[in-house]
């Protein structure tokens, strides 16, 4: 898993990212709440480690932030606070799992893996709508399970989607993955998921002004 750590307590961060990433993890650390955010909004998590009290931004409300934002990441806290209330706020804005400093890194590291084991299921059929849903080992959108076709172009613009459900895909991230890098122009992207949109037949393609698309994980 590709894992963010918000953590200022420099010696604890750098502990904790060398034991998990010894682990088969990748780890990036700040130890900046707002950082924090920008990062998320620059690249794709699967689980989120934070602190609650760092700077810039709370660990509480850097979560907080990203559920707003309809970005959907596992998370853990790990802080030094037992306060009832904060420990029942962190869980009422969906953290996974909340460990008390001082811990032991094989704790955290068992933590971590009960939340990769519940996320291993088949990951090759993804449900993007109530009727629409995306094959990523045929490269096959299906509309209740029968083929919708679509050019070799708008099936990556849909696999790309699909691997991100409930996060934001930029234009940038269509330009690397769809084009190769070609730096055509927002205009083009904007043309062809336009086109995308105008043959599904069901509206599940959210233009997000200025910043790129998304589909949301389906309910």
């Amino acid at each position: 898993m590709k894992i963010l750590l918000v953590e200022d307590d420099i010696m604890l961060g750098e502990a904790i990212s060398k034991y998990i990433q010894a682990t088969g993890h990748v780890v990036e650390l700040v130890k900046d709440g707002a950082q924090g955010l920008q990062m998320i909004h620059d690249s794709n998590y699967d689980l989120l480690l934070l602190d609650i009290n760092v700077p810039g931004m709370d660990g509480l409300t850097l979560l907080e932030t990203t559920h707003n934002e309809k970005i959907q990441i596992p998370t853990i806290f790990i802080s030094a606070l037992i306060d009832i209330e904060e420990i029942s706020r962190a869980f009422n804005l969906g953290c996974y799992d909340y460990l008390k400093k001082p811990f032991h890194l094989k704790e955290l590291s068992l933590r971590i893996d009960k939340i990769l084991q519940s996320r291993q299921v088949p990951q090759a059929h993804k449900r993007l709508s109530k009727s629409y849903s995306f094959d990523s080992e045929t490269m096959t959108l299906l509309f209740n399970n029968e083929p919708h076709i679509l050019p070799k172009r708008q099936l990556q613009i849909i696999e790309l989607l699909s691997q991100h459900r409930s996060r934001i895909v930029t234009y940038d991230m269509f330009r690397d993955y769809v084009w190769n890098d070609d730096m055509i122009d927002n205009a083009t992207i904007r043309a062809e998921l336009n086109r995308i949109k105008n043959v599904l037949k069901e509206d599940m393609i959210i233009n997000i002004r200025s910043i790129g698309y998304m589909i949301e994980r389906p309910k």
